[in-house]
């Protein structure tokens, strides 16, 4: 072992299952990760004559092997292998030198040779005898031969001028065809085997009476050399043999031996009568040097014959061009892929011999790949550089091939290499923050906003989650206020918001894919909340305790723009939906108090009057400016006094008219219509009774009040009660009857006077 190869010798036509050694064993590799490596041997042979055992890695034969059959004339018989691996990739050579046994008999072309030999040809006198061809090699081929005693004939060995041997046929006495027509003689061919093994042929010799002249060549031994491409008729050589005899036994016939292949007698032609060698055909013929034997025969009636030995040699010309064969691809490969990373392993060959065979190989120059020779006619295809799927999801390869003939012969081949995805990439947001604004008061689950990331990644590598990143807002879980959709990024709100409890806060969301292992990105997403009018302005100063009315007391001669009190007040919204104006409501008197609408300021409009109510209830309405406007009132009771009193009076209704028809009312005016018609009724009985005395008594001065008879007279009088003297009777009207009226009745019976 060597280098990466291996090599083996076998004897031909072993038995099947016979051990030939251990791959495993030999190349150092572990037996037990042969099959997990995905081994497999590759052979351009059609026969797979070895098996290796995935277990052990024992070499075996398959299939017994013909040596003679498979490499023929060969002197060495090799058998090619290549052992390829995977993870990772390796290659290694194997040659299987396959060794001779004598397992042939030498044999002759033909079942029986005839040999015409003029009777009066005299000792000494040589015939050729055929060769036998034994299939077997070196020791094992045709050793030497041997001919059956015969009194006439003797065998002797000659050597041409290329060294080879042949046998011919000596005449060791003279010939008398009428005691013996016929001569029948074997020819035995024995081989150096051991145990030698041999051959033989009937040799018939008929004796001749005419032509005792064979034709002889000019040369033993022709040479020539042709192009492989040459066309048919092209002349390869023209040989020549003389015959010393005269008329036809002198005329000489070319043709090929018996003992030249068929096929190379179908590759050419050869005249006739001139000798010439042609081309026949397509020379498809892989060996370099062709051997053919050249008979030349006279015409006599007993024609003599002679050969010679035609050696072509087939000048290559480049009319192949090289073959890319494809012994291994990975693809897809992952993008992450190492530089020097094995993706392909080629074979490139050339079935030209010489500088026609030798190849280049190439791959653009643009490409983060490169071809590297490995063994002999192979190369690996390597990364040269870093892979990315995003930018080039893949590559078509094209290795070109181009041998060294004049002019050369290009061969092209495309390989398609996909690029795998990894997740190199992670999710990326069009922006770093994101704003979000949300008004105050909104809806469980109403949406906020719509976060996306992208991934140039592909599958579960690009597929994009998202998810809120653990933190607190206002010391309080993110999750109790805001919610994420895995697939989609929408955030919703899962609370409402207080704008006068939290007006900004922010979160990340975290977007990450689906790879192994998975990658993210977060961004901050800041959430500031809009204000809405929702909060009422809250009254600060004055301040009222259990629903009673702040009471504020001013001096009760108090100059003009005195300071009565300042309504203090506070709205927790903000902007216009805190800005707070001043109003009043209601004022008992609308002529001695003002407000300012922008500071609450209570102030007097002039100056206190003795005759001033002692007690004022004023009603002040602060309003913000949202929409719709919300509004808080307080009730200031003013109580003029220069002393604060001991004791607050109550200011339930005090300066604030009560209502007209309230149950109080109603009760008083029915009671008083009531005590009026009973006095109306009083008064008109009383009338009538002092018309009738009138009458009876025919006095008209009983009607007049002053006059003094003892006649009844009644008088009513109703006026008010500022005219009268106090001991009259006084009757307070209540609710809306604020005027006071004396009500005086007189009765007069006669001169006396009775007053009610």
């Amino acid at each position: 072992t060597a280098n990466g190869q291996v090599a083996y010798s076998i004897a031909e036509e072993t038995e099947r299952g016979a051990s030939v050694g251990n791959i495993a064993k030999d190349l150092g590799i572990d037996a037990a990760t042969l099959s997990a490596r995905k081994f497999r041997m590759i052979t351009g042979s059609s026969k797979q004559y070895f098996n290796i055992n995935a277990s052990t890695g024992a070499v075996s034969v398959n299939e017994p092997i013909d040596r003679e059959q498979l490499c023929e004339l060969k002197s060495a018989c090799l058998l090619n292998y290549e052992l390829v691996l995977e993870n990772p990739l390796e290659l290694y050579r194997m040659e299987f030198k396959v060794l001779d046994i004598n397992d042939n008999s030498p044999s002759f072309p033909l079942r029986e040779y005839h040999i015409s030999v003029p009777e009066f040809l005299s000792p000494g006198a040589r015939f050729t005898l055929p060769n036998a061809q034994d299939l077997d090699e070196g020791t094992n081929g045709v050793q030497n031969y041997t001919l059956s005693p015969n009194e006439h004939f003797h065998l002797e060995m000659q050597t041409r001028g290329d060294g080879s041997k042949y046998p011919e046929l000596v005449l060791k006495k003279a010939l008398d065809r009428e005691q013996q027509a016929t001569h029948r003689l074997v020819l035995t061919a024995k081989d150096g085997g051991d145990p030698p093994k041999s051959g033989d042929v009937p040799v018939v010799v008929t004796v001749l009476d005419t032509n005792d002249n064979a034709p002889e060549f000019e040369h033993s031994v022709y040479r020539a050399s042709i192009l492989e491409n040459s066309p048919t008729g092209t002349l390869v050589v023209q040989v020549h043999a003389t015959d010393l005899d005269e008329g036809p036994n002198g005329e000489v016939t070319y043709s090929f031996s018996n003992t030249t292949s068929a096929d190379l007698q179908r590759m050419f032609l050869i005249h006739s009568r001139t000798g010439e060698v042609t081309v026949n055909g397509v020379l498809a013929v892989q060996r370099p040097l062709l051997e053919m034997l050249i008979e030349a025969k006279d015409n006599g009636v007993f024609g003599m014959s002679s050969t010679a030995k035609l050696l072509v040699e087939i000048t290559d010309v480049n009319n192949h061009g090289p073959e890319i064969t494809i012994t291994s691809l990975s693809s897809p490969i992952p993008e992450d892929a190492l530089p020097g990373t094995v993706i392909a392993l080629l074979s490139i060959t050339d079935k030209d011999p010489g500088e026609n065979g030798k190849v280049t190989c190439q791959i653009p120059a643009n490409l983060p790949f490169q071809l590297k020779p490995s063994l002999e006619n192979y190369y690996s295809l390597v990364t040269s550089g870093l892979l990315d799927r995003e930018l080039i999801s893949g590559y078509n390869i094209t290795i070109t091939a181009t041998d060294l003939g004049s002019p050369p012969i290009t061969t092209q081949k495309t390989l398609s290499v996909q690029i795998s995805d990894v997740n190199d990439n992670p999710p990326v947001f069009s922006a770093d923050t994101f704003d979000v604004f949300v008004e105050e008061n909104n809806p469980l689950g109403a949406f906020l906003y719509q976060v996306s990331a992208s991934d140039p990644d592909m599958g579960d590598n690009g597929r994009v989650s998202y998810m809120l990143r653990n933190s607190t807002v206002a010391g309080s879980a993110l999750a109790s206020f805001l919610s994420v959709s895995l697939a989609n990024g929408s955030i919703y709100a899962t609370r409402a918001f207080d704008f006068e409890q939290l007006r900004s806060f922010y979160f990340q969301v975290e977007a990450k894919d689906n790879g192994s292992p998975a990658l993210s990105a977060a961004i901050t997403v800041n959430v500031y909340i809009s204000d809405q009018n929702d909060n009422a302005p809250a009254i600060l100063y004055p301040t009222s305790q259990n629903g009673s009315v702040a009471v504020e007391v001013v001096p009760r001669l108090a100059d003009e723009d005195y300071l009565v009190t300042k309504v203090v007040a506070d709205d927790e919204d903000n902007a216009e939906n805190a800005w707070l104006s001043y109003h009043l409501a209601y004022s008992s008197d609308s002529t001695l108090f003002r407000l300012a609408p922008h500071s609450g300021e209570l102030r007097t409009t002039r100056s206190m009057r003795s005759t001033d109510f002692l007690k004022h209830k004023v009603v002040v309405v602060v309003q913000d400016h949202g929409d719709p406007p919300l509004s808080s009132t307080v009730t200031v009771g003013i109580l003029l006094a220069d002393t604060l009193p001991q004791v607050l009076p109550d200011f339930d209704d005090s300066g604030e008219p009560p209502p007209l028809l309230n149950a109080t009312n109603i009760y008083l005016i029915v009671s008083l219509a009531c005590v009026s018609c009973i006095f109306a009724a009083f008064l008109l009985f009383l009338a009538i009774v002092r018309l009738c005395h009138c009458r009876t008594c025919c006095c008209s001065s009983c009607c007049c009040p002053a006059a003094k008879y003892e006649k009844y007279c009644y008088s009513v009088h109703m006026l008010p009660s500022s005219h009268l003297p106090p001991d009259m009777l006084e009757v307070t009207g209540v609710g809306k009857l604020t005027h006071t009226y004396l009500y005086r009745a007189s009765v007069g019976l006669g001169p006396g006077n009775s007053s009610i």
